[in-house]
């Protein structure tokens, strides 16, 4: 994804128009009330070290999020405000693994967790998933794959790059089967908000106490940038980390943390939600305009803001088609083979959350005519 990313960037500093649908970066406005206490932070006296495990007022805050949205009571002290997800991960790892051990992840998934297995001289070990299962693992491949030395099983909901979920069940019977191993089951949420089933989706917190879960302000509460998430943690697990946050990371942010407390409020989270609304109709266009134009799609994702497409038909390896989308088209996609082995140079993923409906519009116009397939209707206008 760096390759296309910062092929993509040159074009656009050389002054092309580059249509993005590579990064998976929100490209919204902050809420006026996020925007204010920022302003408010650095005028005021909030700009020092905090505690390393995050500021209290924010540590409630999202137990209370957990409460008001999920129905999970949740103690604030589980709750631990890192320097992004990307901290968490890293933290999470360095809390599980020892060298030799392993760490069992899906492939597809996103790129980045592998490297903080190996930062722990541990084995990322990877479970293929298919579009028969929702991209998601079942019970029975994590029974297969798990052998000596296993520690941990790392899934997303919704995932990165199909964006598809796991429902309570489905996650109680993943915990259960890891749990039986004397493993533990990690849950990257970062997405969660972002869902666009009917009723939304249910947190893992729901589905046990032990089951470790992780989450962001970059996605669904359109921070990025500010490097800034969180992690609940079971109980036992709070001495440690404390230590690795004290000593690796100081404390999270000071003015990320208190402009993120703004996030909570309920115009703020009433306009994340409307901007939900707004990521669903650009899914709901581009779905069908890329099935139009020879792009493999099982099912609409439900969730994210990515459409991991086959292309079967329209080209052999997915990085040719890429390059040749972004040479020829002014279209910036990223390639199946940056987020795994299985099946990857038959993919690529389109992401739908940096360009508005009227660019996704002309995206799949000029697709249709390096592809030499006629604009999908939608598209036409």
């Amino acid at each position: 994804m760096v390759d296309f990313l910062d092929a993509a960037m040159a074009r656009q500093a050389r002054g092309q128009d580059i249509i993005r649908m590579e990064v998976g970066e929100p490209v919204f406005e902050l809420p006026p009330r996020v925007a204010e206490a920022a302003r408010s932070a650095v005028d005021g006296d909030h700009k020092g070290y905090t505690s390393s495990l995050g500021i209290p007022p924010l540590r409630q805050a999202i137990a209370d999020f957990y409460r008001h949205r999920y129905a999970v009571d949740l103690d604030p002290e589980r709750v631990v405000v890192t320097t992004g997800s990307s901290a968490a991960l890293g933290m999470v790892c360095d809390l599980l693994l020892n060298p030799g051990d392993r760490l069992l992840l899906t492939d597809p998934g996103y790129p980045c967790n592998a490297n903080f297995v190996r930062r722990c001289d541990a084995l990322p070990a990877r479970i293929p998933v298919d579009a028969e299962n929702h991209y998601q693992p079942t019970p029975s491949a994590v029974a297969s794959h798990w052998q000596q030395g296993t520690r941990a099983l790392l899934v997303a909901s919704p995932s990165n790059p199909t964006g598809d979920v796991l429902d309570a069940a489905a996650i109680t019977g993943l915990n259960e089967c890891v749990r039986a191993r004397d493993g533990w089951l990690i849950v990257d949420e970062i997405y969660h908000g972002l869902c666009y089933t009917d009723g939304g989706l249910s947190t893992a917190l729901a589905c046990g106490e032990d089951i470790i879960v992780i989450n962001s302000f970059s996605k669904y509460f359109a921070m990025p940038g500010w490097r800034l998430g969180w992690m609940v943690l079971p109980e036992t697990a709070i001495p440690p980390v404390r230590l690795m946050t004290q000593n690796f990371f100081i404390s999270p942010p000071a003015i990320a943390q208190h402009a993120a407390l703004a996030a909570f409020h309920p115009e703020s989270l009433a306009e994340f939600d409307a901007r939900r609304e707004t990521l669903r109709q650009r899914r709901d266009f581009l779905v069908p305009a890329l099935r139009e134009l020879g792009f493999t799609i099982s099912h609409f994702p439900p969730g994210a803001f990515y459409v991991y497409a086959g292309i079967d038909g329209l080209a052999d390896d997915c990085e040719d088609l890429c390059w040749q989308l972004l040479d020829q088209a002014g279209v910036s996609v990223t390639p199946g083979t940056d987020f795994g082995n299985h099946r990857a140079h038959r993919h690529v993923r389109f992401s739908y959350t940096a360009e508005p409906l009227p660019r996704l519009k002309e995206a799949v116009r000029r697709l249709a005519g390096v592809l030499g397939k006629p604009i999908p209707t939608d598209a036409r206008t």
